[in-house]
């Protein structure tokens, strides 16, 4: 046997200085030979903690091991058990504090963990150019409705019609897909593959109907009457800002509205399509996760000279990925750490010229654990912006909880379900993802799209049981 590589096999990627300037996809993917030779540092752990790292639980050693012995075909039918959705996972993941992490080969102090992802991906990528064989169950198992196409309802309802259920999935916007189509950029997860992925779920019987905005389009009372079981999953899309002075101002935009233009109406591509998006000089981003990192990035390519990102702690707390940070600065955005803007400085048109911001210093920790930033007394200072871009958290969909006010919320505003069932305060009514958590992950979404499946199975079974008892 081959000695074991210390460190993770390299994945090919543009150079920065090529795509800074484009918005094709910036990891170009493992080759078969690449895979199979990351794959060979896998211990092949019996007792794997990667499974139980993993949200939807998949067996890990077990398709790293086909991919070892030129398996493919073997490697995608166990990751077609726990995942409908592996070519996205594998891309936009954060397997470093999730499978990757609990690694036993990364946990010495020696190695890197197993590149876990990218062997998903490779796997899936490899599948998604094979022919697709349609297996459909017979669809008679009950009717089940889902609201919101996105990472946690495409996850539900793929599991659903392997169960054999009629699954409709409603979709407010005029593309599915959700955060995937409207929220990450095409130079991280590429809309072909987000669209090869649904087309396979839609290829299993589950069938999607777009522009239907539940609440307004039709009614949850209406869904009731005709399903048999409901899946709520419309995430936490709905934009939040700061409030500070100058907010109104022509220029200062949520991250949002800013993506949505650039993504799902594909912004990017103007004049190919027919959606502007303001080009300036000048461009400051306000927050330091994923989407603030996919805001500033998306504005470089746009072609801003000048790319900031404000953030009011410190690189050690950075929730973005790391990854995701390394690139940003490849691409040349600028930090300014331990900031806050205070105030947006408009001329006289109403265009935003100047962002105002104090420095910021860390004090006890607060709630989540991190430590608080302090306003530091007259450290202001000033930043030359044209568009200003607040990705600092997105709020609940308020169409559909404000004409549903049956279900109950928490605190926060977010629908109130069991975080082991799903199960709402309705009797049938289902809800996961970011509608509940508010916003996170991916496949912390997808994880919670796989529990109610289950619990819809179980649900309409025992109703069924019990009114075939009542006869």
């Amino acid at each position: 046997m081959a000695k074991r590589s210390y460190t993770k096999t390299l994945m090919r990627e543009q150079a920065a200085e090529i795509r800074s300037h484009n918005f094709e996809e910036v990891a170009l993917g493992y080759s078969l030979e690449e895979g199979q030779q990351e794959a060979a540092r896998c211990l092949q752990c019996k007792q794997a903690p990667c499974i139980t790292k993993c949200p939807v639980m998949i067996d890990i050693p077990s398709f790293i091991k086909a991919i070892e012995e030129n398996e493919m075909g073997q490697a995608q039918k166990i990751l077609s058990r726990y995942t409908n959705l592996p070519a996205i996972c594998g891309r936009v993941c954060p397997q470093e504090k999730q499978c990757e992490l609990a690694c036993r080969l990364g946990r010495s102090k020696k190695f890197e963990p197993v590149a876990i992802g990218k062997l998903e991906r490779l796997v899936a990528d490899w599948a998604l150019e094979q022919p697709f064989e349609v297996n459909r169950s017979s669809a008679d198992k009950g009717r089940v409705a889902i609201v919101g196409s996105g990472p946690s309802g495409l996850t539900t309802a793929g599991d659903l019609a392997k169960l054999g259920y009629d699954v409709t999935i409603y979709e407010a916007l005029h593309e599915p897909g959700g955060v995937l189509t409207y929220g990450i950029p095409e130079f991280r997860l590429p809309k072909k593959i987000v669209k090869k992925e649904i087309d396979r779920i839609v290829g299993q019987g589950v069938k999607i109907e777009t522009n239907v905005v539940v609440g307004k389009t039709i009614t949850m009372e209406e869904i009731m009457d005709n399903y048999d079981a409901c899946y709520l999953s419309v995430g936490a899309g709905a934009p939040k800002f700061q409030g500070i002075e100058g907010t109104s101002l022509s220029g200062v935009y949520s991250s949002s509205e800013y993506l949505t233009r650039v993504n799902l109406m594909h912004g990017y591509q103007f004049p190919t399509y027919d959606t502007p998006i303001k080009k300036v000089k000048n461009v400051v981003v306000i927050g330091g996760g994923n989407v603030a990192m996919d805001a500033a990035r998306s504005a470089r390519r746009l072609g801003a000279e000048n790319v900031s990102i404000i953030y009011r702690r410190s690189l050690e707390e950075l929730p973005a990925r790391v990854e995701e940070y390394h690139h940003s600065v490849e691409e040349g955005i600028d930090y300014h750490w331990l900031s806050n803007p205070i105030e947006y400085l408009g001329d006289d048109q109403g265009n935003l010229k100047a962002v105002k911001c104090i420095r910021m210093e860390l004090g006890d920790p607060d709630d989540s654990g991190r430590r608080r930033p302090v306003s530091v007394p007259n450290s202001e200072f000033i930043i030359e912006a044209n568009t200003a871009i607040e990705a600092i958290g997105q709020g609940a969909n308020k169409v559909l909880l404000d004409t549903f006010p049956k279900v109950a919320l928490n605190q926060w505003g977010y629908i109130d379900a069991d975080e082991e069932t799903c199960a709402t305060s309705i009797p049938g009514i289902f809800a996961g993802g970011d509608i509940v958590t508010g916003a996170a992950t991916v496949i912390l979404a997808m994880g919670a799209g796989k529990i109610a499946a289950n619990q819809i199975d179980h649900y309409i079974q025992m109703k069924k049981q019990e009114s075939e008892v009542t006869r």
